[in-house]
């Protein structure tokens, strides 16, 4: 039985294709790095073997040779909903491109995540990614001689090349909405201290406020670090006030569906007894029950802008830019006018 093209065991080799296609190993590089001096009927047959043995060349060698992967690198602390609805954007940005996405975690291993970009740049950046995705950096990204997209950037848009949302507006339409069916003790789950679409949201908060006549009440706000276990001890603390809200505005959708849950434990019911809204509109939002009125960030769309704005970064065809996307209420089952 012929042995041409069936796939050798353990990874597959630029020698295993030359073996496979009855060529030299010199001709394989030729056709697959696109250099002339193969006929084509050869350069047919080395090509259908290359897909039958699934040979990929390394992209170190890769980049060494041209100066160029065609991989882009799409950086986020952790894997969690935000980011995997950003991620999905960029591949959906890059499908049908020259571009393949390299998708790396930076802050999951021990030590600090303060400065995960850093380390995760200086480890993928010159010799495995063309250039790199951002998302929600803690500090600048460092000079690296690399085109770099940051997204929701800790610090706001410092120059280099940023894509975020309109926080400060979403904070405030989602108070609003609240204001607007009659709720006038509006608890704020606050995100991050050192993100500064955090502080946009909750500036759009009290905004609201102030824009209806309402005295903000600093014992209204809590920490909810856009994480689980805070929220719910945020949720807690504004639950537990002699003078509770009769509503509250989560920076988040994760820490939203969260205030949702402490509330049904108490014997709460959303939105009769409590309105919630969150920000983001992450797939679960919808999903929740009740159904999360919430503020909706263009996820998808931000990392298709991401992605466009970093290929033109990689190709010399455009600057840094600073693009800002709009936000959108999206009203749904969790809020209601408060109980009379």
């Amino acid at each position: 039985m012929s042995t041409i093209g069936a796939a050798p065991r353990g990874r597959t080799t630029i020698t295993d294709v030359a073996r496979a296609a009855g060529v030299s190993v010199a001709t394989v590089s030729k056709v697959i790095n696109g250099r002339d001096g193969v006929a084509a009927a050869t350069q047919e047959r080395v090509m259908r073997i290359v897909t039958d043995l699934g040979y990929a060349s390394s992209l170190v060698a890769t980049s060494m040779r041209r100066s160029r992967t065609h991989v882009i690198g799409v950086l986020v602390a952790e894997f969690e909903p935000f980011a995997l609805q950003l991620l999905h954007g960029v591949s959906e940005a890059l499908s049908g491109s020259e571009y393949d996405v390299l998708a790396y975690a930076g802050a999951v291993s021990q030590g600090s995540h303060h400065g995960w970009e850093a380390r995760s740049l200086s480890r993928l950046g010159g010799t495995l990614i063309d250039g790199a995705v951002v998302v929600t950096p803690t500090v600048e990204p460092p000079e690296s001689g690399m085109p770099i997209v940051s997204i929701d950037p800790h610090a706001g848009p410092a120059g280099l090349a940023v894509v975020d949302t309109d926080n400060f507006g979403g904070g405030r339409e989602a108070t609003s909405h609240l204001i607007g069916l009659g709720h006038t003790r509006i608890g704020y789950l606050r995100g991050r201290d050192d993100l500064e679409s955090a502080r946009l949201r909750e500036e759009g908060y009290r905004e609201a406020l102030k824009t209806a006549g309402i005295e903000f009440d600093p014992s209204l706000v809590v920490t909810g670090e856009f994480q689980q276990a805070e929220a719910a001890a945020g949720a807690t603390a504004l639950l537990d006030l002699e003078d509770p809200p009769t509503a509250i505005f989560a920076s988040n959708d994760v820490s939203a569906i969260e205030v949702i849950r402490v509330a049904n434990e108490r014997g709460l019911r959303v939105p009769a007894d409590l309105s919630v809204i969150g920000f983001d509109d992450i797939p679960a939002a919808a999903a929740a029950s009740p159904a999360l009125t919430t503020v909706r960030q263009p996820l998808i769309d931000m990392g298709r802008a991401a992605v466009d704005l970093l290929v033109r970064l990689i190709e010399s065809t455009s600057g840094p830019e600073h693009v800002r996307m709009p936000s959108q209420l999206i009203v749904r089952d969790s809020t209601a006018a408060p109980r009379a």
